[in-house]
């Protein structure tokens, strides 16, 4: 494992991360990381800065397509009960940045406390969602978000508190190497109340978004709050366009769906027609939501 080989308990070499993405496609890591705790982290960093090699944070890969032919460098994986518990105390909830959002949503509704069901049908974990402020029509979760615990350029634990942080459409200044736990600030409200209207916002999510398919979540980011990708793909005429096996779906146009025999390489073909189509009719240029590794 040359540069790695005192981190052969948690790193494997060559491991493919099509089954960690919901595409469920593209090529192998050269190396896959799974520290099991703190420590374990920092010292794998700290070797991948003193030896050159690069290094991508994996949460949930609902957000990413990956390659065909994969990625160099470390893919870090933070999987493991240090990075996933959640606590609650009052109004406030400490989540791991690798708690997914949907057991989160759930355990803050039971607990009384409201704000985060707005989430309710975004797939991926906390700390994807807080770097690109994720969200619906209800708003967003960085208007929950009290401070954020992260690792620094330096290897360093530092704590980010509510006016350091920026929070825009889809986007956040949460640009440190690794997000690691997030304390939320919510609202004391009936459980039962809470739960009707996750259960509300769910049976909309699953009247239009093509939930049951091997696909990415959104695409593309809208324009502006007026200007809808999804409107701006259907006009285009490009529901069920297709390259290889990857479609555009004909329930939410802003969805590709990778069919089977698909290749990483048949979606970005898709998505560069998309742009090139929407741009030539309308002027918009499209900017990615989801990550190409």
């Amino acid at each position: 494992m040359h540069r790695l080989d005192a981190f052969r308990e948690f790193v494997t070499e060559s491991e493919s991360l099509a089954p960690l993405t919901w595409f469920r496609l593209g090529g192998p890591a050269e190396y896959l990381a799974r520290p099991r705790n703190l420590d374990e982290l920092t010292g794998l960093l700290a070797c991948c800065r003193s030896t050159g090699l690069s290094t991508r944070i994996l949460g949930g890969g609902s957000n990413l397509l990956v390659r065909d032919e994969g990625v160099t460098g470390v893919v870090i994986q933070l999987e493991s009960p240090a990075f996933s518990d959640v606590a609650v105390e009052g109004r406030r909830v400490h989540a791991g940045a690798a708690v997914p959002l949907t057991p989160l949503i759930s355990q803050t509704a039971r607990s009384g406390l409201a704000g985060l069901e707005i989430l309710t049908g975004i797939p991926g974990t906390v700390g994807g969602a807080l770097r690109c402020n994720a969200g619906g029509r209800g708003g967003a979760i960085g208007q929950f978000v009290h401070s954020v615990t992260v690792l620094d350029s330096r290897g360093e634990v530092q704590v980010r508190d509510r006016d350091d942080l920026i929070f825009g459409y889809r986007s956040s200044n949460l640009d440190d190497p690794v997000l690691l736990s997030a304390e939320f600030d919510l609202q004391p409200e009936d459980p039962k109340s809470v739960v009707k209207q996750m259960m509300r916002i769910w049976i909309v999510k699953k009247e239009n978004q093509p939930y049951g398919h091997q696909s990415s979540g959104t695409i593309f980011k809208d324009p502006t709050p007026e200007v809808s990708a999804r409107v701006l793909i259907e006009q285009s005429g490009l529901k069920g366009a297709r390259e290889g096996g990857a479609e555009v779906s004909d329930r939410h146009a802003n969805y590709i769906i990778a069919q089977a025999g698909a290749t990483a390489a048949d979606v970005l073909r898709l998505i560069d027609l998309i742009r090139n189509q929407v741009r030539l009719q309308f002027g918009y240029e499209l900017e990615l939501q989801i990550q190409i590794w």
